[in-house]
């Protein structure tokens, strides 16, 4: 048997591609090689009667695709709350909340840095708003030049000043529109998220995302971030799709009009084309191509997260409304975050890292029974190259402790903890040097030369092999957009080739 199309990897681009794919009328087969389908975007039974995400909690990008609407996900099962206010940042006696309505973002801004700032921040959000549209549909497509034009070209003629606005860095940005450090402070965590520190050029644009957060409240799918991938697998199997789970691809090769990709199992699998959802490279080793994965920018490492289970919330010093739903922002300065970056260059673990923690039991009770919450404290810039196993304990306090200092009793409550280093994302995700990106988010591998150049716009230079995830624009994060396009663009090349 031949199919039409196998699909490398089940994460949630993966899945994306081949329900699209299996929806224009193509016999598709999705090949994991865990046995959890969803890569970065699942949920598991991480303690008796506990669900918690593997990777990724809350969803920026995807309700802003359409692609749950358009593929329907919500009759599969999946269920988004809403988690607003999204984000919470304390500064000694004050904290600032953000909110999808603007005039109560503002007012918060006001009440703690004066009514310049958070003037400056609604002119803010207004001016980079139509900026801000443009990304997003640059996002949507392939990243040809034709394509960026059509969706840049609503902006006018203003384009060298707009493009010097886009690569210039976050900080740069932030020291131009306003005054208040605790501010700047929250609003250069946030546009770190994608990884690049906010001093590198062109982490502008990674701030500026903080626009969309003001029109539609981050997403958390109820039962766990996994839920999305669950949801698109059903929809997959209703569309005549086939996924595979713990046997995945060992080897990948060209023979004469198809593809011959032998399985962990010993089986052999013959495809017209096929779909790369993994690491870019993974998928350079399947094929042996090791001049090619030697250029890649995978970065030596960036992400390591706790996931604690306490008896209570974080009870934090100064008491705001919904605190709980959204990001909680632990950084008390700029200078943290240039601290924690300069240890990571050199190769250090970073002595006082700043933090996103997450609780999603807050808003979710069907995560954990009653009397128990998930507390999930994310930090970054961490190398990899560094022995783990040796120093898994004293990280684990640092976090614990930093949580402690904005919400005293919290290491009380802790019952139980799960810390994933850079090592662990690597050994349980793939996700190489525990870069939740896949690749460096620097302009050097952006659009166009995402992963590669002649290995972007989702085709690579060998017929019928195609690409989508992380490794590939508009890069990673949880949006599907990879997914969908790569899709479109695999189905546009059959219609060209039937004419």
């Amino acid at each position: 048997m031949i199919r039409d199309v196998v699909v490398i990897g089940s994460g949630h681009n993966g899945l994306v591609a081949g329900c699209y794919l299996a929806r224009g009328g193509l016999d598709v087969e999705v090949i994991e090689r865990d046995d959890v389908i969803g890569g970065a975007v699942s949920t598991v039974e991480r303690w008796p009667g506990v669900r918690v995400d593997r990777g990724s909690s809350l969803h920026v990008m995807v309700p802003h695709t359409g692609i749950v609407e358009d593929l329907d996900l919500g009759s599969c099962g999946l269920d988004y709350l809403d988690a607003d206010p999204w984000a919470v940042s304390w500064h000694g006696g004050h904290a600032l909340r953000f909110t999808v309505d603007i005039d109560e973002t503002c007012a918060s801004i006001a009440a703690t840095c004066g009514d310049e700032d958070a003037d400056a921040y609604a002119r803010f959000v207004r001016e980079w708003s139509p900026r801000v549209d443009a990304m997003l549909s640059a996002f949507h497509r392939p990243p040809t030049i034709g394509a960026l034009g059509r969706a840049f070209w609503p902006l006018g003629r203003a384009g060298a000043s707009i493009a010097r606005d886009f690569l210039q860095p976050a900080d740069s940005l932030l020291d131009k529109t306003f005054r208040d450090e605790r501010l700047k402070s929250a609003l250069a965590w946030w546009a770190a998220q994608a990884g690049p520190p906010p001093h590198e050029p062109g982490t502008a644009p990674m701030l500026a995302t903080a626009v969309l957060m003001h029109r539609r409240a981050l997403g958390r799918p109820r039962g766990g971030s996994g839920m999305l991938t669950v949801a698109l697998a059903r929809r997959l199997e209703q569309l005549g799709g086939v996924i595979r789970t713990r046997d995945g691809i060992v080897s990948l090769r060209r023979e004469h009009d198809a593809w011959s990709l032998s399985t962990a199992s010993g089986e052999q699998v013959t495809a017209r084309r096929v779909m790369s959802a993994c690491h870019v490279a993974t998928l350079f080793e399947l094929l042996g191509d090791e001049a090619n994965r030697a250029q890649l920018r995978i970065g030596t490492g960036m992400g390591m997260v706790l996931r604690v289970l306490t008896d209570r919330l974080p009870a934090y010093s100064i008491d705001v409304d919904g605190a709980h739903n959204g990001m909680q922002l632990l950084a008390p300065s700029r200078h943290v975050l240039r601290s924690a970056y300069g240890d990571f260059l050199r190769g250090e673990v970073p002595s006082d890292p700043p933090l996103l923690v997450l609780t999603p039991t807050a808003t979710d009770p069907s995560l954990a029974p009653d009397g128990r919450h998930v507390v999930t404290i994310w930090t970054q810039w961490h190398p990899r190259d560094v022995s783990w196993d040796d120093v898994r304990e004293r990280e684990t306090d640092r976090l614990i402790g930093i949580v402690e200092r904005y919400a005293p009793g919290f290491a009380a409550s802790v019952i139980d903890t799960f810390l994933q280093t850079p090592a662990d994302l690597e050994r349980e995700l793939g996700l190489l040097n525990g870069n939740v990106m896949h690749l460096e988010m620097t302009l050097d591998a952006m659009f166009a030369l995402r992963p590669l150049p002649g290995w972007s716009s989702y085709r690579s230079p060998l017929p019928g092999l195609y690409l989508c995830g992380a490794s590939t624009h508009p890069g990673g994060g949880v949006s599907g957009a990879s997914g969908r396009s790569a899709a479109q663009t695999l189905l546009k090349d059959i219609r060209r080739w039937r004419r």
